[in-house]
């Protein structure tokens, strides 16, 4: 059984407002593993679309490699940004190695409430992915019910944005379409998608999540 345990400690800039809520990265960043279009930081698979998005709406001009310069630019966006990185999965048990959420056992979660509470700027969850088993919203949900709390709907259109109170606050959360080449079937079976498609037969899945995840970072 392969112990896949997260390689990164939360990241919390001063004052953050947002965060990015995940699970875990591919078990070679747990093992050191990376190849050469890695960059050793969340989010930072070279099979991952979190950060060609955000290059794409923030033009950032990232590189995309296992250099200093690489986490140092994708630091320097998140602090400029007030968004914060912590994935809920603190550690899982794997009988397959690979990067599915569904492969994951024996999940151990990170105490996100707790975070909250020591960050009281932070106002937003950013999900990336929605309630499908063991994705991040599922994984928030199941936490949650350790503090008697839970999720209240806001909108149910693609993404889903809830609700919840933290003491005297509340917090958004949006659960976007997962930026990983599996969800991009989902992505084309969307009406919304299909629209567009038809007006612009150059429109794909990467232009889609451009458009979704820029009202939300």
């Amino acid at each position: 059984m392969f112990q896949h345990i997260h390689p990164y400690e939360p990241f919390f800039p001063k004052g953050a407002s947002k965060l990015i809520v995940g699970t875990l990265p591919p078990p070679r960043f747990t093992t050191g593993d990376l190849n050469k279009k890695d960059v050793n930081f969340c989010y930072g698979s070279s099979n991952g679309l979190l950060w060609p998005v955000l290059d794409r709406i923030f033009d950032l001009n990232l590189v995309f490699e296992t250099t200093e310069y690489a986490i140092k630019q994708r630091k320097d966006f998140l602090i400029s940004r007030g968004i914060g990185v912590c994935d809920i999965v603190h550690s899982c048990e794997r009988q397959k190695i690979d990067a599915s959420d569904l492969g994951m056992q024996n999940s151990k979660l990170r105490d996100i409430i707790g975070y909250l509470r020591q960050y009281p700027k932070i106002d937003t969850l950013i999900f990336t992915g929605g309630n499908s088993k063991n994705g991040p919203e599922y994984f928030f949900r199941k936490h949650l019910k350790g503090y008697d709390m839970k999720l209240e709907l806001v909108s149910n259109d693609i993404p889903r944005i809830h609700k919840f109170n933290l003491e005297s606050r509340v917090v958004k959360t949006v659960s976007l379409t997962a930026p990983s080449g599996a969800a991009n079937r989902s992505i084309g079976s969307l009406q919304e998608y299909k629209s567009m498609k038809i007006k612009n037969p150059q429109f794909n899945t990467m232009d889609f999540r451009v458009m979704q995840y820029q009202e939300f970072f």
